[in-house]
């Protein structure tokens, strides 16, 4: 999401006549899209922007992305702008000849409880599809190959805009079925999903696609249900090793990647035992493994940090050693 509104940022600054450069010493305006998920990226944030200013002092320095309130006020002082993150409607400068990324909504309704993107993004909101049909079709003509849809919580998607009362709303699969019906040589490609909204109707138009990739992102983040309900995940792992079966059953030659956070507040080892177990039993495709870092604001950080660094380290090298 966040290399998508860099895109669709830099196209937004050539079209009022700015021109990129590699050389920040040449640099006129410095814009900063900022990521809150993991302190650790706040904090090169404030460590980028002291180098900034020493390699270049002259410069504009602006901040925008998803940036929590606490940071926006200990930053303001230190750069020149902040900008809000909103739905950028500049079609985006892609760095890629033949893939392409495309929003089609932001924010969440979830607050699961180490999360900070309803604070900084909102509730979600879903573009309007006849924008996101346009836009890829004129993607299709340019001749990209790879589109991948974009949002926090992309198969939530729900258009309402312009529709008459008693209409249905387009819901996430009725969209990918338009898509899907698009003329051209393309594949569609989505994350991240959402294991409570991954419907039947869903699997079912993934499956008698055409152009619809055979991948499919759906985080579990842990294997213990305990540690999901106190991440307010909103499903049990029975219900998603049923989810997991059902995709296989009618997708057969599917792909799984999934998110894990380890070391989440109060994980013991044989909860954490439990993930290792769900790992091997699910054969995922890529897990993309984080160590839990408490964010300001949300519920989980009202509770106790107790999995040291060290064996929140040594259970991500256990997690990603089953998925090499």
């Amino acid at each position: 999401m966040n290399k998508s509104d860099s895109e669709r940022i830099a196209a937004q600054l050539e079209k009022k006549g700015y021109r990129p450069t590699q050389e920040i010493k040449q640099a006129d305006l410095v814009v900063i899209n900022v990521c809150s998920i993991r302190q650790s990226a706040v904090n090169r944030v404030y460590s980028k922007v002291k180098q900034l200013h020493s390699q270049n002092s002259k410069s504009k320095l602006v901040l925008t992305g998803c940036i929590l309130a606490k940071d926006k006020k200990k930053l303001k002082d230190q750069v020149n702008e902040i900008w809000p993150i909103v739905d950028l409607k500049t079609k985006p400068k892609c760095q890629f000849p033949s893939q392409v990324f495309v929003p089609i909504m932001t924010g969440c309704n979830n607050f699961c409880s180490y999360c900070v993107v309803p604070y900084t993004r909102g509730q979600e909101y879903s573009r309007p599809a006849q924008k996101i049909i346009k836009e890829i079709k004129d993607f299709v003509k340019k001749g990209y190959k790879e589109i991948t849809l974009l949002g926090q919580n992309v198969n939530s998607y729900q258009d309402q805009d312009g529709l008459s009362p008693g209409a249905i709303p387009l819901n996430f699969p009725n969209l990918l079925k338009t898509l899907d019906d698009i003329p051209g040589n393309f594949q569609i490609k989505f994350l991240t999903s959402h294991p409570k909204d991954m419907s039947d109707e869903l699997i079912k138009i993934i499956s008698q696609s055409k152009k619809i990739s055979r991948e499919i992102h759906l985080p579990v983040q842990s294997g213990d249900n305990q540690i999901l309900k106190k991440m307010n995940r909103g499903y049990t792992i029975n219900h998603y090793k049923k989810l997991i079966k059902k995709i296989r059953q009618q997708i057969p030659q599917v792909k799984i990647s999934t998110d894990i956070i380890v070391g989440f507040p109060g994980e013991t080892r044989n909860q954490f035992q439990k993930t290792v177990n769900l790992v091997k039993e699910i054969g995922f495709k890529q897990a993309y493994v984080s160590a839990y870092s408490p964010r300001p604001g949300t519920t989980a950080a009202k509770s106790r940090d107790n999995v040291s660094s060290n064996e929140k380290k040594r259970r991500k090298r256990i997690i990603l050693d089953l998925v090499k």
